[in-house]
């Protein structure tokens, strides 16, 4: 008998033991006996009876993802073959070459190097082509397989064929090392007095990285900050109470868990003296705002320590934790809620409710409810973390989205950088009205469609109008309207310069100044930083939010 069947059947031998020695129902102990029999049975004739060959390890992973997305998005299993991406998460490492990549094509092409790190270092850059990777043709493969071929072992060499600026090829050989993506990708002074920290993740060095750069601004004369969590999809939950205690006091709840098990059920407290009580505090959020990233916003608004500014947060409120299996294996299971000092929990979906094949859905505003912060204001549940100061974030004209996603932007600034040896600093770098033209007749020149919303809901309320028989007496009106909505590159290039050039101007800069570079020259035109720098100019107004 095939070895991996014997393990299998040794398995739910395991497990039936352990169901009889744990306190499951009569009911239930027969279901997951039941369960595992019947899955021991079909591996079984499998084995003996397919027409081809079965790949065990294969099927097995891909029965086990399966039945795990039936449960939520959270919780993930990790087979030995692909443990690196669990060690990502938690740490932030990982053996490469350290560069973002994106699909062109037929080919991949390196978006941007990370300054610093091997790739950067041996002279690869944003816009080359990756022809080949160790010999193997890279044509025609996807972005996660020219990944894989890019990562291995610290210190292991990787030769990589590129074509760069319109057809020069070449030959890079680069030494991989230990990969850490920074959780504080940059840090630096707003202005005299608002420091300013962007935290990306929150993996086991993320607290110690942001107390660091806190350090760092204090020399430089913070008196007040901004702590930036948008697009922060969260990571440990310990790095986000060690977070939340830079600014609260020793002993302080932060954040607690409760779960189906007991033993799960806990309360996070601020282990060590603060750094500072009184700093004036802003956290920016937005919808990509998740997990940790909620718990330090929603405890810092609860404890009305810090006003949250931006778009309502992603509200997920589950707690996961990871559990060794073997042969290497990882389980990342879904364990608890969290629920933050006031006593809410963010966790806008349930998961637990929704039938087999069926989108969760959301919680019900009949069963949202109202918590008190420390000062007395409302705070919800049930929908992330709601700001103290909405943002009205600036959509994406489809025009901008359009050029954006066909590369076009992409392509120009590559072009732009090998024609130009140097730009002002990344802060102050804007293109002249020339370049934009030069950008406007590069654009006009590609092949491409796109359509507006007001062009969509107008051909639906044609049909509609049609149906009720009204359409002949309005034709001409609807015309009219129409011919205004309809899309027109050269106007559209125009009536969205605004947004386009500062897009292009950003991906320009990234070029010359890596991801510092880009945090600076954005923060001219992001309404976020704007909104943020007004109120911790007014601390009355400041205070008054806050209920104090």
């Amino acid at each position: 008998m095939n070895k991996s069947i014997k393990y299998l059947q040794h398995s739910i031998l395991f497990f039936v033991l352990f169901i009889s020695s744990v306190g499951f129902s009569q009911s239930s102990g027969f279901e997951v006996i039941r369960s595992l029999e019947q899955l021991d049975q079909i591996y079984e004739h499998l084995e003996k009876y397919y027409v081809d060959d079965i790949q065990t390890g294969n099927l097995s992973k891909t029965a086990i993802d399966a039945m795990l997305k039936e449960l939520d998005p959270y919780t993930v299993y990790y087979h030995e073959s692909n443990i690196e991406d669990y060690q990502l998460m938690t740490t932030g490492q990982y053996g490469g070459i350290g560069a973002l990549i994106r699909k062109k094509g037929d080919y991949v092409y390196v978006s941007e190097p990370y300054e610093g790190n091997p790739a950067e270092k041996s002279g690869l850059k944003a816009g080359d082509k990756i022809l080949e990777i160790d010999g193997k043709s890279m044509e025609n493969k996807n972005s996660s397989d020219v990944s894989a071929s890019l990562k291995g072992p610290k210190g292991t060499d990787v030769e990589i064929l590129i074509e760069r600026n319109k057809g020069e090829k070449k030959t890079i050989i680069i030494k991989r090392d230990e990969i850490k993506l920074p959780d504080v990708p940059y840090s630096g002074m707003l202005n005299d007095k608002v420091g300013y920290i962007k935290l990306n993740s929150f993996t086991r060095t993320a607290s110690a990285d942001v107390k660091s750069a806190f350090v760092e601004l204090k020399d430089k004369g913070m008196e007040k900050l901004v702590l930036d969590l948008r697009g922060n999809g969260g990571g440990l939950l310990i790095e986000a109470v060690r977070i939340v205690n830079m600014f609260v006091p020793k002993n302080q709840v932060v954040v607690t868990t409760q779960g189906r098990v007991v033993e799960e059920n806990r309360t996070y407290k601020t282990q060590e003296d603060p750094m500072d009580l009184t700093i004036p505090l802003v956290v920016l959020v937005n919808e990509g705002s998740a997990s940790a990233s909620e718990i330090v916003s929603g405890s810092l608004q609860d404890l009305d320590r810090a006003v949250i500014v931006g778009a309502t947060s992603y509200g997920k409120g589950l707690v996961q934790r990871t559990y060794d299996l073997a042969y290497g294996a990882k389980v990342k299971l879904t364990i608890a809620k969290y629920y933050t000092p006031s006593g809410r929990c963010v966790q806008r979906l349930e998961y637990y409710d929704k039938e087999n094949g069926v989108t969760p859905a959301e919680i019900p505003d009949s069963l949202i409810k109202i918590f008190r912060t420390v000062n007395g204001r409302d705070v919800i549940d049930g929908r992330g973390i709601e700001p103290d100061i909405e943002v009205d974030q600036r959509d994406l004209s489809r025009l901008a989205a359009t050029i954006l996603s066909n590369n076009m932007i992409f392509d120009f600034a590559t072009d732009y950088y090998y024609s130009h040896s140097s730009i002002d600093s990344a802060a102050s770098f804007a293109l002249s009205d020339e370049d934009y033209d030069a950008f406007k007749a590069y654009v006009l020149e590609q092949e491409f469609t796109y359509s507006t919303a007001s062009e969509e809901m107008l051909q639906k309320m044609k049909k509609t109008a049609e149906d009720e028989g009204f359409y002949e007496d309005a034709k001409s009106e609807y015309d009219a309207l129409m011919a205004a909505v309809v899309p027109s590159k050269e106007r559209d290039l125009e009536k969205f310069k605004s947004q386009i050039k500062s897009i292009l101007e950003n991906e320009i800069v990234s070029r010359y100044y890596y991801q510092n570079g880009r945090a600076q020259n954005s923060f001219r035109e992001d309404p976020f930083i704007e909104e943020s720098q007004s109120i911790l100019q007014n601390i009355p107004k400041y205070n008054t939010i806050l209920g104090n």
